[in-house]
C-alpha cells in the first residue's frame, strides 16, 4: 500500500526509500541509494545525490523567504552523502545565484535552516538549530555550534569551528576557532587540524600567521604584509591572504581578553 506522494514527472534513483506521508513534486532528482523518511515534502528545483539519508519534517527546496523573490525558477543542489535530520528546512535559491548549494558528506542536525543562494562546502557540520540567512558561503570541514546565527552575505573559511549560540556578523578566516559577541578570533582549530592530517609544521604556521592579524594589535594592512613576507610561500598562508584579501563583510576581531582588571 502506497502512502507517499510521488509525482510521475520526479526522476527516483535506484534503491531509494520513500516513506509514509513524505511528498516529493515535479522536477526533483533523487540519487541511488538515498532514505527519505515519513513527512518529509520536496519541493520542485530540488536535485539531491546519491546515499543521503533525510528525516522526518524535513522540507527541502521550498521558495525562499526573501521578499525580492518575484518566481523565477531557481533550484537546490544537495551532493552526495549528506544527512539532514529531523525538520531541517533548505531554500531554493533566487535571481542572485539561481541555486542553493549543499556539497558532500555534510551533516546538518535538527531544525538547520539553509537561506537562498547559500554554499556549503564539504563534510560541515551545522549543529542543532543553527541558521544561515541568505547568500551565506562555508567552505571545507565548518563546524557551527549549536543555535549559531549568521548574518547574510558572511563568508567562513574552511576549517573554522564556531562556539554554539555564536551571532557571527562579519567574515571567519580559516583554520580558527570563533566565539564571544562581537564573534572573535579564540585561537587556531588545532586539533581539528591534527584530525585531518594537518602537518605540526603547517599547524605551527597558521598559529603564527594568526598571532600577527589576530593577537600583536597591529593595523590588519602591517600584518598582512608581515605574513605575505615571512608565509606568502606556504599553502596556509596562501588560504589566509587569499581569504582576507576578499572578505565580504569585514573580517572579525582579534582575541580581546573577558577578564575583568584588578
Amino acid at each position: 500500500m502506497v502512502l507517499y506522494d510521488l509525482h510521475p514527472d520526479a526522476k527516483i534513483g535506484s534503491n531509494v526509500t520513500i516513506s509514509n506521508f513524505t511528498t516529493i513534486c515535479e522536477d526533483v532528482v533523487i540519487g541511488d541509494n538515498t532514505w527519505i523518511g515519513p513527512n518529509v515534502t520536496i519541493f520542485p528545483g530540488a536535485r539531491i545525490g546519491a546515499g543521503c539519508k533525510i528525516f522526518p519534517g524535513s522540507v527541502i527546496a521550498a521558495q525562499p523567504q526573501d521578499l525580492k523573490f518575484a518566481g523565477e525558477y531557481t533550484t537546490v543542489e544537495i551532493g552526495d552523502g549528506n544527512v539532514i535530520r529531523e525538520c531541517c528546512t533548505i531554500n531554493r535559491g533566487t535571481a542572485a545565484s539561481g541555486r542553493t548549494v549543499i556539497g558532500n558528506n555534510n551533516l546538518l542536525m535538527a531544525y538547520v535552516h539553509v537561506a537562498h543562494d547559500c554554499v556549503l562546502g564539504d563534510n560541515c557540520v551545522l549543529a542543532n538549530n543553527a541558521t544561515l540567512a541568505g547568500h551565506i558561503i562555508l567552505g571545507d570541514y565548518v563546524i557551527l555550534g549549536g543555535k549559531t546565527a549568521c548574518l547574510q552575505f558572511i563568508h567562513i573559511g574552511s576549517h573554522v569551528i564556531t562556539q554554539g549560540g555564536s551571532l557571527i556578523d562579519k567574515d571567519i578566516p580559516p583554520f580558527v576557532k570563533a566565539a564571544r559577541y562581537p564573534i572573535q578570533y579564540c585561537g587556531v582549530n588545532s586539533l581539528g587540524l591534527q584530525r585531518r592530517g594537518f602537518s605540526r609544521e603547517s599547524i605551527n604556521n597558521i598559529s603564527d600567521i594568526y598571532r600577527y592579524i589576530f593577537v600583536k594589535g597591529l593595523p590588519l594592512a602591517d600584518a598582512l604584509e608581515l605574513v605575505k613576507e615571512r608565509y606568502g610561500n606556504t599553502d596556509e598562508g596562501k588560504q589566509v591572504l587569499a581569504f582576507v584579501g576578499n572578505a565580504n563583510t569585514g573580517l572579525m576581531s582579534g582575541y580581546r581578553s573577558t577578564r575583568s582588571k584588578e
